[in-house]
């Protein structure tokens, strides 16, 4: 069997990993010493990368972050200087979605909210955990859409089962009058089994509260358990804006 033939073979086998890097591999065996076992472990480590490379790029996708590019590195702490960023790089450990708890991050618009949840994300993903990122409105449109094809059940077991669910954004837009109990009914499902991580503006002066939706979330488990919950309220630099929480979660990032 010649390197074509083989190369064919493995991809009959689906060990494309292998096969984009065999001629090379083999080419490195002949210019320097290199053990069979030596050149085997370096084929199978090669194709090990090229899928978890393709595995997390799958999840990637599948979270849909609105801005793919946020990560813990590019976000500006400065921006904030008494931000609590210990509170924060615990949340991108994942170790909170590991024991099934939740965060809240409440704060006026372009405190970093959105940002450091997608980043938390991206972070999940890193190790290992599947995650949904739906902006609410897109999260119940998503739903009246499975609704009305007839797939509404399918959508709701993600949405319940999924680890990490980041519903960013609650009160930017004006909802429809059933936002309430949608929301409530994945919260609720997802309670102590899986972690969602909600952000809000919220009791911060939000733009858009005609269904009465600072009630959705104080009425969840998200808000009312602090045992099982983080807190992590933003204020802005420029404005000094009072934001309810629960002290014993809370991280405040006022301006110097």
């Amino acid at each position: 069997m010649n390197v074509i033939e083989l190369k064919r073979a493995l991809g009959q086998l689906r060990l494309g990993g292998i096969a984009a890097v065999l001629e090379a591999r083999l080419r490195q065996a002949q210019a320097e010493p290199m053990a069979p076992i030596d050149l085997i472990s370096c084929l199978v480590s090669d194709e090990l990368t090229r899928r978890g490379d393709r595995l997390l790029e799958r999840r990637r996708k599948e979270a849909q972050f609105r801005d793919p590019h946020a990560t813990m590195d590019n976000f500006d702490f400065n921006f904030n200087k008494k931000m609590n960023r210990s509170l924060i790089f615990d949340l991108a450990t994942a170790a909170f979605i590991a024991k099934h708890e939740d965060a809240l991050f409440l704060g006026p618009p372009g405190t970093g909210k959105s940002h450091l949840a997608q980043a938390i994300g991206l972070a999940a993903i890193q190790q290992g955990f599947r995650v949904v990122y739906r902006e609410t409105h897109t999260l119940l449109n998503d739903i009246a859409d499975a609704t009305l094809d007839g797939t509404r059940k399918q959508h709701m077991d993600l949405l319940a089962t999924v680890p990490l669910l980041i519903i960013d954004d609650l009160g930017m837009r004006k909802l429809p009058p059933t936002a309430a109990e949608e929301l409530l009914e994945i919260v609720m499902r997802r309670y102590e089994r899986a972690s969602t991580l909600l952000t809000s503006n919220l009791l911060c002066g939000a733009p858009h509260n005609g269904f009465n939706a600072e009630h959705i979330v104080m009425r969840t488990p998200v808000a009312e358990s602090p045992q099982s919950s983080l807190f992590l309220t933003f204020f802005s630099p420029h404005k000094r804006t009072r934001c309810q929480g629960r002290d014993e979660f809370v991280a405040c990032a006022e301006a110097a």
